[in-house]
C-alpha cells in the first residue's frame, strides 16, 4: 500500500540528531515550519538543546522546545504518538547513533515514522522492539509494490487547470518550502491550489496527493506523477496545481525534472536558486552549478516556461541578496523573489492570470 493512502495523525517529536542547525535537518525544518498531519511537540537534539526549534531554524519563535534527551522531553512535554526520524543524509542512510534514540522511543511504545532509504523494517532488533512494545513503524520510503504502481497516462492531458513546476538548480535549495508557500499564498487569496508531494516531508506535512520519487521504479516515476495530478484535479477540481520538485536537471548525482515537464505536463516552472552556491552539492567534484540564464533555456527547451525566479540568500548580506534580485529582475523580466524573507503573496496575481 503506498504511503500517499496511510492516514497517520497525531502528536510527534522530531529526532534531528545534534544537526538541527544544519541543512542536513531539513525533513525537520520543513515539519517545524508547518504540517497538517503530525503536531509538534518537542524536537530532540543535544548540540541545540535549550533553544525554541523555531529560532535555530529562521530566528522566528515557534513554541516547540529542544531538547537534549528523549526522556528529557516525554518529562517535560509528555508522551507522544510518534517520533519522527528527522533529518535526511546523503544516500538515506540511518546515522548509528540515532538507532539508540529509535530503540528507547519503541521500548516507550511510541511509533517510528522513518523518511530514509535505509529501512527500519530492515532491522530485525528493531522491529522485535516495536511488536514488543506496541509501537508501529512507518518507512515512509518503503518502494510501492509492483502491482500498486501506474504507468504513465495520456490522461494528463485532459487537466485544464495550469501545472506548475517548483523545480531548483540543486538539492536542498528550498523547493519543496517555496512551494508550501505558493500554495497557502493562493488559500489565503481565495484561489483553490493542489501541492502534489514527490518527497517524504511533503508526505509528512499533510499533502494529500503525490508518492515518494526517489524510491519508485523509473519506468513509473512519470506515470506515479501524472496519476497524482489527475487524482488531485478529479477529486478537488483545484485551480491551480503545483509540483515539489528534487534535485535538478543537471545534478549528476541525481539529475530530476523532465518527468515534470513532460510526464506532468508542466507548462510553466518557478525556479529556486541559491546564488551563492557554487558547486552541485557543495563538492567541487560534482560540477559547478550552470548560470539561471543557461537553465531557463534548457527548461524552454522542454516547452515550459519559467514565470518566476525564487532566491535562497544563504551567504549572503542584505545588500548583496538586493543586488542579485535587482540584476536577476532586470535581466530575466519575470518576478524575483525571497520567499523566507519577504513571502510569495505579491506572486498570487502572476498565478491568477494563468487561468486566464
Amino acid at each position: 500500500m503506498g504511503i500517499e493512502s496511510l492516514d497517520v495523525r497525531g502528536n510527534a517529536f522530531l529526532l534531528s540528531n545534534g544537526i538541527l542547525h544544519s541543512k542536513d535537518a531539513k525533513t525537520s525544518h520543513g515539519l517545524i515550519r508547518g504540517t497538517d498531519r503530525f503536531k509538534i511537540k518537542a524536537v530532540i537534539d543535544p548540540v541545540s538543546a535549550g533553544k525554541d526549534a523555531g529560532e535555530v531554524l529562521d530566528g522566528i519563535y515557534r513554541g516547540i522546545p529542544v531538547y537534549a534527551s528523549l526522556e528529557e522531553a516525554i518529562q517535560k512535554a509528555g508522551k507522544p504518538d510518534y517520533c519522527i526520524v528527522g533529518v535526511a543524509t546523503v544516500g538515506g542512510i540511518l546515522p548509528p547513533d540515532l538507532m539508540d534514540v529509535i530503540k528507547s522511543a519503541l521500548v516507550n511504545g511510541i511509533s517510528v515514522v522513518n523518511g530514509l532509504h535505509d529501512l527500519l523494517t530492515e532491522h530485525p532488533e528493531i522491529v522485535e522492539l516495536a511488536n514488543k512494545y506496541s509501537a508501529k513503524i512507518i518507512d515512509v520510503r518503503k518502494p510501492k509494490a509492483y502491482g500498486e504502481l501506474k504507468f504513465w497516462s495520456t490522461g494528463i492531458f485532459d487537466v485544464k487547470c495550469p501545472v506548475i513546476a517548483v523545480l531548483g538548480m540543486d538539492c536542498a535549495i528550498g523547493k519543496r518550502t517555496t512551494a508550501l508557500f505558493l500554495k497557502q499564498a493562493c488559500e489565503k487569496a481565495g484561489l483553490k491550489a493542489e501541492l502534489i508531494f514527490t518527497g517524504q516531508t511533503g508526505w509528512m506535512q499533510g499533502a494529500r496527493y503525490g508518492f515518494i520519487l526517489d524510491s519508485t521504479l523509473n519506468d513509473f516515476v512519470g506515470g506515479e506523477i501524472a496519476h497524482a495530478v489527475i487524482s488531485a484535479y478529479k477529486h478537488e477540481n483545484p485551480e491551480l496545481i503545483f509540483l515539489e520538485g528534487q534535485s535538478s536537471l543537471r545534478n549528476p548525482s541525481g539529475p530530476c525534472g523532465s518527468e515534470y515537464l513532460l510526464s506532468g505536463n508542466a507548462k510553466k516552472v518557478i525556479l529556486v536558486h541559491e546564488p551563492n552556491r557554487k558547486y552541485f552539492g557543495h563538492e567541487p567534484g560534482w560540477g559547478e552549478i550552470p548560470s539561471v540564464e543557461s537553465e531557463i533555456k534548457l527548461i524552454n527547451c522542454y516547452g515550459s516556461d519559467v514565470i518566476a525566479l525564487m532566491l535562497n540568500t544563504t551567504g549572503l548580506t542584505i545588500k548583496e541578496a538586493n543586488l542579485i534580485k535587482k540584476s536577476y529582475s532586470e535581466k530575466l523580466g519575470i518576478p524575483v523573489l525571497f520567499p523566507l524573507e519577504e513571502g510569495v503573496d505579491t506572486l498570487v496575481q502572476v498565478l491568477i492570470n494563468l487561468k486566464q
